[in-house]
């Protein structure tokens, strides 16, 4: 594979919310809260959706898979990551 093709590989993938359509509803509610709060810990999304925190976790790793999702260790607890959404 060439570095043209590739580049035409990497312009065809969605971008913004058209990688998001696709994802569970879960995922889609986890973004849509991301989107009114600019960083939240986990357990912050847990409770601002209301879903468990292992169906966040889910919606955390779907999203981070299509690149929506920024995550970086908190610094007021390493323990704990913060995530961003990434969508302009």
């Amino acid at each position: 594979m060439s570095a043209s093709d590739i580049q035409q590989v990497d312009d065809g993938d969605p971008v913004g919310w058209e990688a998001v359509r696709d994802l569970p509803p879960s995922a889609k509610l986890v973004a849509k809260v991301l989107e009114y709060n600019e960083t939240l810990t986990q357990s912050q999304l847990a409770d601002e959706t209301l879903l468990p925190p292992r169906t966040v976790r889910y919606a955390l790793n779907r999203l981070e898979e299509v690149g929506v999702v920024d995550s970086r260790f908190s610094f007021a607890d390493a323990r704990k990551r913060i995530y961003t959404l990434s969508i302009e």
